[in-house]
């Protein structure tokens, strides 16, 4: 059995060690392709300051590199039995194969700054993916907005009809919410984008380590300065990723609530293929928007994301603390499932049938009252004024609605502003690309 790096020959007891590494080992298989980056990062760097010979160098990169291709990304990879993490494998398979050299690319960090370089360049990728997908949603929510601008819908406040509104309001409004989302994604992003290769423990090394050789060579924006605090970016850059996530989620929650009450037959508003729908075992009538139903549930589930990851990180000192480690329990299925939410929300988005003269059912005539008011206005009628006559006219029945909707302004119904949000996405875009 494979000795763990930190064995001093005492036998630790078995049902200690299970629950200790609990199920590190399964979350640690998503970070293996980066353990294998960031060591080959630091013995490059090791051997820049004299620390390891060019050809123990060249010896250990190729080895590595061929665990990276042949195994690891191969889908062969896995951590023995007896074998703690991840860091501890890949170690093992290099000293099986080269020996003492295999030994030498633990020189000048620790298991700390180890783990914490891995989750943040999985994190990177994980947030380039989200970026992604989240665009992708972006062009399907701006194309059904643009498709469908001239037909109207009753909007709500108070969840009473209460003015005119649009398909083309509605599916933007949550276009421009993604891009939001966005902007608190590359928040997340940047604080993630940061090396703390060289931290060690916490407190640093009595190596001469060029950090910023690092930082360079794993693609890192800038590094975690101070070693203390890079020691305090567990769980920080957890937190927020999944205040990055939160956000997301509730988007599309509000998304997938939306669309189960307007496909709802006493609205109507909408209708899904049959495809997207499922039945009743007992009502024959049945299309239920199960889908959406789902992303509404789960996005409840990520929505308190953030309240988990600090309840775990609450009232811990600085330095490293094993708490940190169920954090990835918690975070790594998350950034799964948002990105199948993302998925299946752009799939089904874009299958949605919004129906047509919607307003012209005389229960919605009271939405164009405002419309009346303002019309008054334009003929002069002070607005309190005209507000208090087009009253009278509900309440005698008097009242007429407008047949013509005069709204021109940026974001309204006759002018909802789709390439004014595809610039404001496209700049966002751009931080991401710029960092």
């Amino acid at each position: 059995m494979a000795k763990k790096l930190w064995d001093k020959g005492i036998k630790t007891d078995e049902f200690i060690e299970r629950f200790t590494v609990g199920r590190d080992r399964e979350m640690d298989l998503k970070l293996a392709e980066y353990d294998v980056k960031g060591t080959i990062a630091h013995i490059t760097m090791l051997e820049s300051v004299g620390l390891l010979e060019a050809d123990e160098l060249q010896i250990l990169t190729k080895e590595l590199n061929r665990i990276l291709d042949e195994v690891i990304l191969a889908g062969d990879f896995e951590i023995e039995d007896g074998v703690e993490d991840v860091h501890s494998q890949i170690e093992l398979m290099l000293t099986r194969e080269l020996g003492d050299v295999g030994k030498k690319v633990h020189s000048g960090r620790s298991r700390n700054d180890q783990v914490l370089v891995d989750l943040k360049l999985f994190l990177k990728y994980e947030l380039l993916e989200i970026v992604n997908l989240t665009k992708n949603l972006f062009d399907v929510l701006i194309e059904q907005s643009d498709s469908n601008k001239h037909l109207l819908l009753p909007g709500y406040t108070h969840t009473q009809a209460a003015m005119p509104s649009s398909f083309g309001l509605w599916f933007g409004a949550y276009a421009e919410s993604l891009v939001d989302d966005l902007i608190i994604m590359q928040a997340a992003y940047k604080i993630v984008n940061q090396n703390p290769l060289g931290s060690a423990a916490g407190y640093g090394s009595s190596f001469p380590l060029d950090r910023q050789k690092t930082t360079d060579l794993l693609g890192f924006d800038s590094m975690n300065v101070n070693v203390v605090y890079a020691q305090m970016g567990r769980g920080k850059a957890e937190q927020m990723v999944s205040y990055a996530i939160a956000t997301l989620a509730a988007t599309l929650n509000k998304f997938a609530a939306d669309v189960c009450l307007y496909n709802s037959q006493n609205f109507a508003f909408i209708k899904l293929p049959d495809e997207l729908t499922t039945g009743s075992s007992i009502m024959p009538h049945k299309k239920n928007p199960d889908v959406f139903e789902l992303i509404r549930a789960k996005t409840n589930v990520h929505k308190a994301l953030p309240a988990t990851i600090s309840s775990v990180t609450g009232n811990l000192t600085s330095g490293y603390h094993r708490d940190f480690q169920i954090l990835k329990e918690t975070l790594f299925p998350a950034l799964d499932d948002i990105k199948e939410l993302l998925q299946i929300t752009a799939y089904a988005a874009e299958r949605i049938e919004p129906a047509d003269e919607i307003l012209k059912d005389p229960k919605y005539k009271l939405v164009f009252s405002v419309e009346r008011v303002n019309e008054l206005v334009l003929e002069g009628i002070p607005f309190r004024e005209a507000y208090v006559q087009v009253a009278k006219e509900i309440a005698d029945g008097s009242f007429s609605p407008p047949t013509e909707l005069k709204h021109t302004h940026e974001g309204s119904i006759g002018n909802p502003g789709t390439d004014l949000i595809k610039n404001k996405m496209e700049g966002v875009l751009n931080q991401f690309e710029k960092d």
